[in-house]
Protein backbone atom coordinates (compact mmCIF):
# COMPACT_ATOMS: atom_id res chain seq x y z
CA UNK A 1 0.00 0.00 0.00
CA UNK A 2 1.26 3.21 -0.97
CA UNK A 3 0.61 6.45 0.56
CA UNK A 4 0.58 9.44 -0.96
CA UNK A 5 2.01 12.89 0.94
CA UNK A 6 -0.35 15.89 1.39
CA UNK A 7 0.92 19.27 0.75
CA UNK A 8 0.17 20.85 3.97
CA UNK A 9 2.36 24.47 3.01
CA UNK A 10 0.35 27.69 4.24
CA UNK A 11 0.45 30.26 1.56
CA UNK A 12 1.64 33.64 2.97
CA UNK A 13 -0.89 36.62 3.47
CA UNK A 14 -0.74 39.97 4.67
CA UNK A 15 -1.81 40.83 8.48
CA UNK A 16 -4.36 43.83 6.78
CA UNK A 17 -5.58 44.85 3.58
CA UNK A 18 -7.21 48.63 4.88
CA UNK A 19 -8.88 51.76 3.33
CA UNK A 20 -7.43 54.02 5.89
CA UNK A 21 -4.08 55.09 6.19
CA UNK A 22 -3.19 53.29 9.00
CA UNK A 23 -3.66 49.47 10.38
CA UNK A 24 -5.37 50.02 14.20
CA UNK A 25 -3.02 48.75 16.78
CA UNK A 26 0.13 48.58 14.97
CA UNK A 27 2.65 50.70 13.87
CA UNK A 28 4.32 51.31 10.59
CA UNK A 29 7.79 50.35 10.09
CA UNK A 30 8.88 50.30 6.20
CA UNK A 31 7.14 51.67 3.08
CA UNK A 32 7.20 49.62 0.06
CA UNK A 33 5.49 51.03 -2.58
CA UNK A 34 2.58 51.30 -4.51
CA UNK A 35 1.25 47.65 -4.74
CA UNK A 36 -1.31 47.00 -7.56
CA UNK A 37 -3.04 43.99 -9.30
CA UNK A 38 -5.24 44.44 -11.95
CA UNK A 39 -7.46 42.36 -14.60
CA UNK A 40 -9.79 42.77 -17.65
CA UNK A 41 -13.09 41.56 -18.23
CA UNK A 42 -15.61 41.29 -21.52
CA UNK A 43 -18.50 40.29 -21.53
CA UNK A 44 -19.99 37.45 -23.73
CA UNK A 45 -22.65 37.64 -26.58
CA UNK A 46 -24.70 35.28 -25.00
CA UNK A 47 -25.10 36.98 -21.42
CA UNK A 48 -24.90 40.59 -23.62
CA UNK A 49 -28.47 39.01 -25.32
CA UNK A 50 -30.07 38.17 -21.70
CA UNK A 51 -28.95 41.22 -20.11
CA UNK A 52 -30.17 43.17 -22.88
CA UNK A 53 -33.69 41.64 -22.30
CA UNK A 54 -33.61 42.43 -18.42
CA UNK A 55 -32.41 45.94 -18.99
CA UNK A 56 -35.87 46.37 -20.82
CA UNK A 57 -37.88 45.13 -17.88
CA UNK A 58 -35.88 46.96 -15.66
CA UNK A 59 -33.87 45.72 -12.23
CA UNK A 60 -30.23 44.37 -11.42
CA UNK A 61 -28.38 42.87 -14.42
CA UNK A 62 -26.92 40.17 -12.07
CA UNK A 63 -24.67 38.50 -14.57
CA UNK A 64 -23.12 41.88 -14.76
CA UNK A 65 -22.86 42.44 -10.73
CA UNK A 66 -21.30 39.17 -10.63
CA UNK A 67 -18.72 39.89 -13.60
CA UNK A 68 -17.88 42.92 -11.81
CA UNK A 69 -17.53 41.49 -8.42
CA UNK A 70 -15.02 38.65 -9.59
CA UNK A 71 -12.84 41.00 -11.04
CA UNK A 72 -12.89 42.95 -8.44
CA UNK A 73 -11.70 39.83 -5.92
CA UNK A 74 -8.98 39.01 -8.24
CA UNK A 75 -8.10 42.04 -8.31
CA UNK A 76 -7.31 42.74 -4.81
CA UNK A 77 -6.13 39.27 -4.92
CA UNK A 78 -3.33 40.14 -7.30
CA UNK A 79 -3.13 43.49 -5.32
CA UNK A 80 -1.81 41.77 -2.35
CA UNK A 81 0.30 38.98 -3.84
CA UNK A 82 2.21 42.11 -5.73
CA UNK A 83 2.37 43.55 -2.07
CA UNK A 84 3.57 40.13 -0.57
CA UNK A 85 6.56 40.04 -3.25
CA UNK A 86 7.39 43.57 -1.96
CA UNK A 87 8.12 41.69 1.48
CA UNK A 88 5.19 43.77 3.14
CA UNK A 89 2.57 42.23 5.59
CA UNK A 90 -0.21 44.62 4.62
CA UNK A 91 -1.86 47.44 2.67
CA UNK A 92 -3.20 50.56 3.45
CA UNK A 93 -5.01 53.20 1.42
CA UNK A 94 -6.23 50.27 -0.70
CA UNK A 95 -8.54 52.05 -4.00
CA UNK A 96 -9.71 50.90 -6.65
CA UNK A 97 -10.89 51.86 -10.06
CA UNK A 98 -12.59 50.61 -12.91
CA UNK A 99 -12.32 51.94 -16.56
CA UNK A 100 -13.34 50.90 -20.48
CA UNK A 101 -10.54 49.30 -22.33
CA UNK A 102 -12.96 49.02 -25.22
CA UNK A 103 -16.31 48.29 -26.12
CA UNK A 104 -17.86 45.54 -24.25
CA UNK A 105 -14.52 45.19 -21.84
CA UNK A 106 -13.63 46.54 -18.34
CA UNK A 107 -10.54 47.41 -16.52
CA UNK A 108 -10.78 46.70 -12.45
CA UNK A 109 -7.13 47.87 -10.75
CA UNK A 110 -6.86 47.68 -6.88
CA UNK A 111 -3.83 50.06 -5.92
CA UNK A 112 -2.68 50.73 -2.06
CA UNK A 113 0.21 51.29 -0.43
CA UNK A 114 2.62 47.95 0.61
CA UNK A 115 3.85 48.15 4.39
CA UNK A 116 5.70 46.62 7.02
CA UNK A 117 4.14 46.76 10.44
CA UNK A 118 5.64 46.75 13.80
Amino acid sequence: MSSTAISTEVQPSLVATVTTETVPGHDIVAVFGIARGNTVRARNVGRDITQGLRNLAGGELKAYSTLLADARDQAIERMEADALEMGADAVVNVRMETSEVTQGASEVIAYGTAVKLA
